[in-house]
């Protein structure tokens, strides 16, 4: 029978906004997956902008050298929470998947969110 726990983001502290302090790739990290085969990983992100102008956030999904691994989203200046990852699974690898984040421009946007472990 599967086991579900809510975590806080692997590139939190205590589950405080991870501030995106990246502009290219690699970015800033936000979730690590689990290196067990068995795991799976639903990750929820948030992602304000508390600058005055819209700047472009990508997320590097598992990975960083393939167009396939990018989720691309303008955040709107001072929009409050916008839900850029609703859900998506990354499953426990040996290697395991991270997922990054970086922005136009260094220390505006911050991402909020939780994962919800799921070992079968």
């Amino acid at each position: 029978m599967a086991t579900f726990s809510k975590l806080v983001l692997s590139g939190s502290t205590d589950g405080k906004a991870v501030k995106v302090a990246a502009t290219a790739t690699p970015g800033t990290t936000i979730h690590t997956g689990s290196t067990t085969a068995t795991t799976v990983d639903e990750v929820w992100l948030y992602a304000q902008n508390t600058d005055t102008t819209a700047r472009k956030l990508t997320i590097e999904w598992g990975g960083t050298s393939s167009p396939d691994d990018l989720i691309e989203v303008t955040i709107q200046p001072e929009a409050g929470l916008v839900a850029i990852v609703p859900g998506f699974p990354i499953k426990g690898n040996a290697s395991p998947l991270v997922v990054r984040a970086f922005a136009a421009t260094a220390n505006v946007i911050t991402i909020h969110g939780f994962v919800n472990r799921i070992t079968v």
